[in-house]
């Protein structure tokens, strides 16, 4: 799972998320990586993100994983008002197993997360032997352009509160 966000106090919303995620019967997060400052991608005139990747079980399916993701941005005030646009809190799911899927509302593995360090940086952190499209993530990683993006927060329990 990925997280990320540039408004507000996008540390603490991911962090509510990934508690809130933790909490239910259904999910279990089961490593965090570290918490990394990264510039904005794709809509650049606005503030630098924070970022983050989970590693979460659950029982639910990926679609109700989804639903439940969304609701928790919805109850977090997140309004999608412009594409790669400033946002309180992002909640994506990156891969769901071996699971693939292309409908509209979901897209899994996560549409062009191979090219994103802002997502792959993170996602090394706790799966770098994660297969992605027939790859590593730290292979994808090794060949993202990296540039600008910072560790913010070292201890991987950032999200513990």
């Amino acid at each position: 799972m990925g997280l990320g966000g540039n408004i507000g106090d996008p540390v603490a919303a991911m962090a509510l998320a990934l508690r809130r995620l933790d909490a239910r019967p259904d999910c279990r997060v089961t490593a965090v990586s570290r918490l990394y400052r990264t510039p904005p991608w794709g809509k650049t005139d606005q503030a630098d993100f924070f970022n983050s990747c989970a590693l979460v079980e659950t029982t639910l399916s990926a679609k109700a994983l989804l639903a439940v993701c969304l609701d928790i941005e919805r109850d977090m005030k997140r309004e999608r008002i412009e594409r790669w646009g400033p946002r309180t809190i992002d909640i994506d799911i990156l891969t769901y197993d071996d699971e693939r899927h292309d409908e509209e509302a979901l897209r899994v593995p996560h549409p062009r997360m191979t090219e994103r360090a802002f997502v792959l940086m993170p996602l090394a952190d706790i799966a770098p032997d994660l297969p992605v499209d027939g790859r590593p993530v730290s292979d994808w990683l090794r060949h993202s352009d990296a540039g600008g993006i910072v560790v913010a927060n070292e201890n991987r329990a950032w999200w513990r509160g």
